[in-house]
């Protein structure tokens, strides 16, 4: 029981960060995400009691994702792929990021306006500051990367994977994806000491 309850959630979360996506927030109603997952409205207010509840939710599962998938055989390949990788997945790099992005992007207009929105939102770029400091520090303890002032590193290449990021959503024609990871790298690898060309990730 305890692991059918565990995988609706699970289904209910993805369908809602599917709904919100397109929709919007604004525009969503529980029952269009209830439909959309297959459940009845009543256990979708049983799991989210309401729509800022589930949309908060959403957003930790998409991120979640994000995680898990960084994190595979981590421990065995360079630190710069490790943050080649964490670069790439904060850009709208395949349709499931672009996704993501959508969900950042009404985390950002809610958390102008909205307490809890504005908390999950500065909660979810600490982490992510932490994704890529933990990246930095093990390339300089094993020499791969120069020493360096990591949480002003890690600062900048967040905003920059946030400007190019949009810009990539817009289809801005003077940015593609290749020139965009190319910039950030560029921008950091001479404080890292480490090559210019954006690694394979």
């Amino acid at each position: 029981m305890a692991e059918r309850t565990l995988e609706t959630r699970e289904r209910t979360l993805t369908s809602a960060c599917e709904v919100i996506a397109e929709m919007g927030f604004e525009k969503i109603r529980m029952r269009m995400v209830a439909e959309h997952a297959g459940v009845s409205t009543a256990l979708l207010h049983y799991h989210f009691e309401t729509r800022e509840k589930l949309f908060a939710e959403a957003m930790k599962h998409s991120f979640a994702q994000t995680g898990t998938e960084l994190e595979r055989d981590a421990d065995s390949v360079p630190a710069s792929v490790i943050l080649a990788r964490i670069v790439h997945s904060m850009l709208p790099t395949d349709p499931e990021l672009r996704q993501d992005w959508k969900l950042w992007q009404e985390l950002w207009v809610r958390a102008l306006r909205d307490e809890s929105a504005h908390h999950l939102a500065v909660d979810l770029y600490e982490q992510l500051h932490t994704w890529v400091a933990e990246a930095l520090r093990r390339g300089i303890s094993s020499g791969e990367f120069s020493r360096c002032d990591i949480d002003a590193t890690s600062t900048l290449v967040l905003a920059l994977c946030d400007g190019f990021g949009i810009r990539l959503m817009l289809d801005d024609p003077r940015v593609t994806l290749d020139t965009a990871q190319a910039a950030i790298w560029q921008a950091v690898a001479g404080t890292l000491g480490t090559p210019s060309a954006f690694p394979e990730v």
